[in-house]
């Protein structure tokens, strides 16, 4: 395998990295093909992960019974959270679309098994949550992945995951992490929903970068690479 990447290889990189969206509306009705769904598995399935434990697992859901119940949890979960947010923004965010469940070809339901390979993993003992960490690289594996085959994805996080666990049969030494709706959409949004909506700015990269120490935002060290940063460009 020859590892070496051509340009147009990176340009294709970095253009579903900037042209990644977190899908809500815009679903169409047709379907995920077998073989693009199974080639987006496996991307997901080749992400990194802690003492090379890969303990995601990945619940396809097609039956519409099973995502109204998710969509009830979804409502619920929604009405509760707005009650910390206030006038006017609260009015704003329950009239905000933020899921697919029921639009979408299908649902995914990604899980964390801390039990894979029993309780010794290599890296995990002084930081346990690198455990969850590895499935949240599978899960932009797949987010990536999905969208270099035109199919959108939206990451629902306004849900009970005990009712996720109850509705899916999920053990109880078992974390779902993410529950996904996947499909072909009409459109991908130029920038995120929430960026145009004006719910909140995208931060410039000058702004979350520091050198050396937390907050140092100037280190002859690094003046070159510093004015870089600064008039880089907003890409997404």
């Amino acid at each position: 395998m020859n590892i070496d990447f051509t340009d147009e290889e990176k340009n294709g990189l970095y253009k579903a990295i900037f042209s990644r969206r977190d899908v809500r509306s815009n679903f169409t009705s047709e379907p995920i093909d077998d073989k693009t769904l199974s080639r987006v598995l496996n991307a997901a399935h080749h992400g990194p992960s802690v003492g090379f434990s890969q303990p995601w697992n990945f619940i396809l859901i097609k039956d519409i019974t099973t995502r109204k119940k998710i969509k009830e949890s979804f409502d619920k979960e929604k009405e509760r959270s707005s009650h910390i947010v206030q006038e006017p923004k609260k009015s704003k965010y329950l009239s905000l679309k933020l899921e697919g469940i029921l639009d979408s070809a299908l649902n995914i339901c990604v899980t964390y098994d801390p039990s894979k390979f029993g309780p010794f993993v290599i890296g995990r003992s002084s930081i346990p949550e690198t455990g969850i960490y590895s499935v949240c690289c599978a899960i932009q594996n797949l987010w990536l992945a999905a969208r270099t085959e035109k199919v959108g994805m939206g990451w629902v996080s306004i849900l009970s995951n005990e009712v996720l666990k109850q509705v899916l049969d999920i053990p109880e030494h078992v974390l779902p992490i993410a529950y996904l709706c996947l499909g072909h959409v009409s459109k991908f949004a130029d920038k995120p929903d929430l960026q145009t909506l004006g719910w909140l700015p995208r931060l410039d990269l000058k702004d979350v970068v520091y050198f050396e120490k937390w907050n140092r935002t100037q280190d002859t060290m690094w003046e070159q690479i510093r004015n870089m940063i600064a008039s880089n460009l907003d890409y997404a």
